[in-house]
């Protein structure tokens, strides 16, 4: 069941999300060929509770880090180690936090030192569905309305949309219904109501769009081993249109990137 969140509350979760947002702008500013996963992860819990957070992966479901870092051919929820970053990898940082009684949650793909023109494609084409997504949740439309918008986006570029792991609602609990696949049928799917927050969050592979599971329980991968990238905002549902709650801000700022990509979605100003 959907649960349309109050005006009052949303606002409780723009500051959960943007908590997120800030804590993937200090990784921004740490993650660099060399440094390790577990290094950032520990950097990440530390400051979402310097900040008056919560990790909100730590212990969900078992997991047993605070961010879910996934390098290269690992699509989502890789454990964070103690193996350095390398030139030319790249790497999606997905972090959660608890603050406020509810859960921010997004993700940001990073290019680490050098990488390849086509993993650079990747990451751009994955970024740019996310958005492509975005625009088609609005009021009047349904579920895979979104997933469609994406699906043709990616498979235009010749890249494979994962089908086992999907966006989500959120709210008082991290996973929240409707269940919000990167692919589908226009018109399908639950009716998007006033007030309802998800997170949508594109998983692209460069090959195929299977995949397989580490023996570890949790690290996902790609079935070709070829790279895979994700990018994720929390969007609310606000007089019939998208907002954006989250913010890649931070992140560019720290990566010096100048981009207006977001302003379409946003109504409240974002104060640093």
């Amino acid at each position: 069941m959907i649960i349309p969140k109050t005006r009052e509350e949303i606002e409780l979760m723009r500051a959960s999300s943007l908590l997120v947002s800030k804590t993937l702008g200090m990784i921004a500013k740490e993650i660099k060929p060399g440094v390790t996963t577990l290094y950032l992860d520990n950097l990440a819990e530390e400051f979402i509770r310097d900040n008056g957070g919560v990790p909100a992966f730590l212990g969900l479901y078992g997991f047993p880090n605070s961010l879910c870092m996934s390098p290269n051919a690992q699509v989502v929820h890789g454990i964070p180690n103690n193996k350095p970053l390398e030139s030319g990898d790249v790497i999606s940082v997905d972090c959660g936090v608890l603050m406020n009684e509810f859960y921010g949650d997004h993700a940001y793909s990073f290019e680490i030192g050098e990488v390849a023109p086509e993993t650079k494609k990747l990451l751009k084409v994955t970024k740019e569905s996310l958005y492509v997504g975005i625009r088609e949740f609005r009021a009047g439309n349904r579920v895979e309305d979104v997933g469609n918008a994406i699906q043709k986006h990616c498979e235009s570029n010749g890249y494979g949309v994962v089908r086992e792991l999907v966006g989500h609602g959120l709210g008082r609990k991290m996973h929240e219904d409707p269940e919000m696949p990167n692919y589908g049928k226009k018109g399908r799917g639950k009716l998007f109501v006033e007030g309802m927050v998800v997170a949508i969050e594109p998983m692209i592979n460069m090959g195929t769009k299977n995949i397989k599971q580490l023996k570890d329980g949790w690290t996902i991968l790609t079935a070709d081993m070829k790279p895979s990238a994700h990018f994720e905002h929390n969007v609310a549902l606000i007089d019939g249109k998208p907002e954006l709650l989250s913010t890649f801000k931070y992140v560019y700022e720290a990566l010096g990137i100048v981009s207006e990509e977001e302003e379409e979605f946003r109504k409240t100003q974002l104060f640093i």
